[in-house]
Order: structure tokens, then C-alpha cells, then sequence
């Protein structure tokens, strides 16, 4: 499979208004999560991994435990998922994942995005044949075998595992994420996740440079500034 995927952890922003739009965006997953599957990270695999995630970027605790605070209310904005496809700056490939209150809006501030980059919003479908939708985990190791055989015991199904660098990456179909986390956490004590969630693999990559690069990160910027925006997987190599 390779190792080109996007690997979502956000980078911490510079800036104070940069920071906020990061801990809104995991303030509403967490909260969303925790509606769906309940507040209690324990008997919660989803939630407990998005918060372990939160925790890494740095957001506080407070932003955590009043996204917690509202889903146990039960009061709140009802939020969908929306997923929108397109063609970026190269020819690239963008796969936009949102949790909305008002899909109107949102579409539109997604289309505008794409617009104002000469990009093209297509069609559901249109894009995300061209990715597989997996459940990636990478943490330190370089023992194959051995990872192999933990998830072999615990009848754990995975697409392809990967050693390079001192990292172990494991690709599973989404429906084994819960039974692959769980087969790690209990045959490798300690272990800690630098990557460990759903993600979309791009099954080629697109080599964009020169205008198309500058325009197509402009294009990502102007995305992640959208705040019912949740993730964006592309498959540009930007030169």
C-alpha cells in the first residue's frame, strides 16, 4: 500500500485564532462522538482515541471535558456528517470531511473555497474511488513478525503492515479498527499511537508544482479556515 497517506495530526498553529479554530474543531468531534457511542472513554474505543489525539495536539482540558459536559446534557446542536469530493489546482484530488448544523451554508463555503482556487466540486463518488478508506495505526517498533502474530492470535483482519524508520504502520479495514486497537494495546504493553484512526489512502499520488502548489495550499488553508471543515485528504505531492 505504501506509506502515502495524510497523516491529520495538526500541526500547532502560531497564532491564538489559529489555536481556537484547532480545539472548536475537537471540541464538536469529541462532542459528536460522545452523543453517538457515550461519554465514558472506556466502554467508548472511538472517543477514547480521539481524546488520547487531542491530548497530543495540545488541546486543554477544559475544551475536552465541556465537549463531554454537553454530549452527557444531551442538549446541543445536532451535527451530520458531509463529505464533498473535487479536482484541486494539478489536477489534485481533495477529499473534504465536515460535521455541519446547516448543510447549506456548508456546501456553500466549501464551493467557495474551490472557486476562488479554480478548483471543481464534483459529485459524491467522483474522487473517493480513488482512495481507500482505512484504519491506520503507526507507533514505534520494527519487529513485523511479531505485530503479525498479535493480530493473527486476536483473529484481527489488516490489509498490509509496514516497518521503516523505527515505525510500524498497520492498514485495516475500517470495520477491524476496534479489534486491531485493541489486539495492539494488549500484546505491546505501553504502546503509544503517533497515528491511530480512520483516514482516506490515496491509491496514487499527483506531482503538483509551481502555480498549481502555491494555488493548491491555498486552496487546503482556506478549507481548514472553514469551521464545519473536520478533515482534508488530498494525494498531491507538492513540490
Amino acid at each position: 500500500m505504501g506509506r502515502a497517506f495524510q497523516n491529520r495530526k495538526e500541526s500547532m498553529a502560531k497564532t491564538a485564532a489559529a489555536k481556537t479554530k484547532v480545539y472548536s474543531k475537537y471540541g464538536r468531534e469529541i462532542y459528536v462522538c460522545a452523543k453517538q457511542g457515550g461519554t465514558d472513554p472506556s466502554g467508548n474505543l472511538s472517543l477514547r482515541s480521539l481524546i488520547d489525539r487531542a491530548k497530543k495536539d495540545q488541546v486543554p482540558s477544559h475544551v475536552i471535558e465541556k465537549a463531554l459536559d454537553k454530549a452527557q446534557g444531551g442538549a446541543g446542536e445536532d451535527y451530520s456528517p458531509a463529505r464533498y469530493e473535487g479536482f484541486g489546482p494539478g489536477n489534485a484530488m481533495v477529499i473534504v470531511e465536515c460535521l455541519t448544523d446547516n448543510p447549506n451554508r456548508t456546501i456553500g463555503d466549501v464551493r467557495t473555497c474551490f472557486n476562488k482556487t479554480k478548483s471543481k466540486l464534483g459529485v459524491e463518488g467522483s474522487v473517493s474511488h480513488m482512495f481507500d478508506h482505512c484504519a491506520i495505526f503507526v507507533f514505534d517498533g520494527s519487529d513485523e513478525e511479531a505485530v503479525l502474530e498479535a493480530l493473527m492470535e486476536a483473529d484481527a483482519d489488516v490489509n498490509d503492515i509496514e516497518c521503516e524508520d523505527g515505525k510500524v504502520t498497520v492498514f485495516a479495514p475500517t470495520t477491524e479498527y476496534a479489534q486491531v486497537r485493541g489486539a495492539l494495546t494488549s500484546a505491546f504493553d505501553g504502546i503509544d499511537f503517533d497515528v491511530d484512526e480512520i483516514q482516506f489512502v490515496p491509491q496514487t499520488i499527483t506531482e503538483v508544482s509551481g502555480d498549481d502548489a502555491e494555488t493548491l495550499e491555498k486552496l487546503l488553508d482556506m478549507l481548514n479556515d472553514v469551521d464545519d471543515v473536520q478533515r482534508v485528504y488530498h494525494n498531491a505531492e507538492i513540490q
